[in-house]
């Protein structure tokens, strides 16, 4: 059961990851399908369930990793490992954003691995030193509070928040008044300081999760669980987005519970299939992915230089690949995607030689 369990966690997570790669880096912005877009302001598409998802299963992690340690060691051990964790994978987002250029005039401080280090950092902190019942309202408290503060406290200079507009919002006003450095969106971030709040209730959720596959109960006694979870969040988001709309910049009360949901769904299926059905075997291109998943998105956003500059070869690659099968004949947005793919493909390479290694970096 133990590593069943593990696989079905591993195959999600690089799930996630292979997604992320797909939507980051299509043969061209231009021609893109529209569900591997991000909504663009409020609203919700497939695209914007693959974050949420990474950080879920992360909070799934830090219980499966986390619960034999904090009792066989110190916990000052235990902190200091989740410290050096959350510093190596912030600085490795600080260098994705300074790649190649290294121009530090224009660094981004926030961003998806900066979130990822900051969710891992609390949701870790929070797990290894506070009870389950404190965690269950520190989770409550973040949404109720969020919810509150972004739908009803007024905003300095602007009044009562206005949720239809990126910029008369607590986030944009915190944001473009803390925040320094490049902002994603020039006045405010999608990986802001205010949202990255209910992204911490995310992380828990997962641990929430892991508590589930952890408790003495037989394996169909847990998917029944995780499915009453998963039910249970996902009418508490579809009730909410009356008053916080789903909001994937904003992260939204709405989107916290919906996106929990959905991501206790996947959990469950992939548990059902790789500890029930003993299917997992059959994924093993995403377990590949998932067991080194850091350096897989690490990876994939340094060989951009490569595939997507023309520093190197004097063209750059994803256009003449467009330009080639489109004046063939092929749709530009199935180029596009099949451009994407193919990315996928070559950063497969490196990590499946380190799959076969049983070569696993951790950062």
């Amino acid at each position: 059961m133990s590593k069943q369990r593990i696989l079905a966690v591993d195959i999600l997570r690089g799930l996630t990851i292979i997604f992320m790669i797909i939507v980051n880096d299509p043969g061209s912005w231009s021609h893109v399908y529209s569900p591997l877009l991000h909504a663009q302001w409020n609203g919700l598409t497939p695209t914007d369930y693959i974050f949420p998802t990474f950080l879920f299963i992360m909070g799934t992690s830090i219980v499966l990793s986390l619960s034999k340690r904090a009792e066989s060691a110190e916990k000052s051990d235990i902190v200091k490992k989740i410290i050096w964790r959350f510093i190596k994978i912030y600085a490795v987002g600080l260098f994705l954003w300074l790649w190649p250029e290294f121009n530090f005039e224009r660094i981004r401080w926030v961003g998806v691995l900066p979130r990822i280090a900051l969710v891992y950092l609390f949701t870790a902190l929070l797990f290894v030193f506070t009870k389950k019942r404190t965690q269950y309202y520190v989770a409550a408290s973040l949404l109720v509070g969020y919810l509150i503060v972004m739908c009803f406290v007024p905003v300095p200079g602007i009044g009562l928040p206005d949720l239809s507009v990126p910029e008369k919002n607590w986030a944009h006003y915190i944001d473009h008044l803390l925040l320094p450095g490049v902002l994603w969106q020039k006045t405010w971030d999608p990986e802001g300081i205010l949202s990255t709040l209910p992204a911490i209730t995310t992380g828990l959720l997962g641990v929430f999760a892991g508590y589930i596959i952890l408790a003495q109960k037989t394996l169909s006694e847990k998917l029944v669980h995780l499915f009453i979870m998963a039910a249970i969040l996902l009418i508490l988001g579809d009730l909410t987005q009356y008053i916080f709309p789903l909001n994937k910049s904003l992260w939204s009360t709405s989107f916290t519970l919906m996106l929990g949901g959905i991501s206790t769904l996947a959990l469950g299926f992939f548990i059902f299939i790789c500890d029930l059905k003993q299917w997992g075997h059959h994924f093993r291109f995403a377990q590949e992915f998932g067991v080194n998943s850091i350096f897989s998105y690490t990876l994939a956003g340094m060989l951009t230089l490569f595939f997507y500059s023309d520093r190197l070869w004097g063209i750059k690659l994803n256009e003449w690949f467009m330009d080639t099968f489109t004046s063939l004949g092929m749709a530009s947005k199935f180029t596009s995607l099949l451009y994407a793919i193919l990315y996928v493909a070559i950063i497969w390479l490196p990590v499946h030689y380190l799959f076969k290694k049983k070569i696993y970096i951790k950062l």
